[in-house]
């Protein structure tokens, strides 16, 4: 964090916009600053196009990490979830909704009492929404979130690196 100069000198600017988010290997006495931007399975970070040392802009920066195996590897992981379970969760509410439609004598067959199939199979369209939501949310935290967090962290510590070399430029 700095202070600024001038009439807001009171006023804490981060740096960092990720502050609040867990850092992979933090604390575990590494010299870089807690293992951020070293998460990438020891991978060197890119280059640029030409083979010198760092990125030249920003936009380069997220070009090379898109392109970059670990990057494919976190879109892979998503992939492989979410077409999976969205294509099952159509396919079950399509079965309810023709279910209802092409046979209304059996989703009015009675259960129990008043509860029917319809109903049944309606409320089970709730209860797959809240079990899918839940196997989402730990499919990302098992499979994708730390894969993800190193890569935020590469990216991170390359524009920060881009912007001192920047500010060094300028001030010659």
């Amino acid at each position: 964090m700095d202070k600024h100069e001038g009439p807001d000198a009171g006023t804490i600017r981060l740096d960092d916009p990720w502050y609040d988010a867990p850092a992979v290997d933090w604390g575990e006495g590494d010299s870089h600053g807690g293992g951020r931007g070293e998460g990438t399975g020891g991978q060197a970070p890119p280059r640029r196009a030409d083979g010198r040392a760092g990125p030249a802009d920003a936009a380069e920066i997220y070009l090379e990490v898109q392109r970059s195996a670990a990057f494919q590897e976190v879109r892979s992981r998503y992939r492989g979830f979410v077409v999976p379970a969205t294509a099952a969760f159509l396919l079950w509410y399509v079965a309810y909704v023709v279910a209802a439609t092409a046979a209304p004598g059996f989703m009015a067959r009675p259960v129990a009492g008043a509860v029917n199939v319809a109903l049944l199979a309606g409320l089970g369209q709730f209860l797959s929404t809240f079990l899918l939501t839940w196997a989402y949310a730990r499919h990302a935290r098992l499979r994708r979130d730390r894969a993800a967090l190193d890569l935020r962290w590469t990216v991170f510590e390359q524009e920060r690196g881009h912007g001192r070399a920047r500010n060094r430029e300028a001030g010659r």
